[in-house]
């Protein structure tokens, strides 16, 4: 059923459709590793945590609300980011770090000219601690304080690492479209 509502297919999944669990997995999957390369330097982790990821949604989809068309992409996709949050701090140490890079006074890049998979690329590239709390602000949406809250970091570092996280990516971003214009 291509036409399948995100009630109708929660819906089927809580009658015991087997095949619907299926159609959530091939629905949400893409965007899912999406957001879990975002946070995971390696694609192999970011796998780990999709399957994580979807353990986790197929065993607590009861629990979901549904709020609308829309809120089941944002619940899984906000489950995955969980997901990963978690696996680095169980599994890594999470280092944030006080180099600042060097300011430079271009403007900002155009990051419209990037393709996604990119963009996505050079986040992955990101020490930790940036790539983190970038994520959480910019697509999560979480406010400095929740992200220290969550990682259990000053406000103020949180802040930090987000400044310089961008700055970092748009160097990066420069870097990228500067050999581009060169090709």
């Amino acid at each position: 059923m291509s036409n399948e509502t995100e009630q109708q297919l929660v819906e089927a999944i809580r009658s015991g459709d087997k095949q619907a669990k299926h159609r959530l997995y091939t629905r949400y999957c893409g965007h899912a590793m999406a957001v879990a390369l975002r946070y995971m330097a390696r694609r192999d982790e970011a796998q780990d945590v999709l399957q994580d990821s979807f353990v986790r949604i197929l065993t607590t989809i009861d629990g979901f609300d549904y709020r609308g068309e829309g809120s089941l992409k944002a619940w899984v996709c906000r489950i995955v980011a969980n997901q990963a949050i978690d696996h680095l701090q169980r599994r890594q140490r999470i280092t944030f770090i006080s180099d600042v890079p060097e300011d430079t006074e271009e403007d900002d890049p155009d990051v419209q000219r990037v393709p996604p998979e990119v963009l996505t690329r050079m986040i992955g590239q990101l020490p930790t601690g940036y790539r983190l709390v970038l994520n959480m602000h910019v697509f999560e949406r979480l406010p400095h304080k929740e992200i220290a809250r969550r990682l259990n970091i000053k406000e103020d570092t949180s802040s930090s690492q987000f400044n310089r996280a961008k700055k970092k990516l748009a160097q990066m971003l420069r870097n990228y479209l500067k050999e581009q214009e060169e090709l």
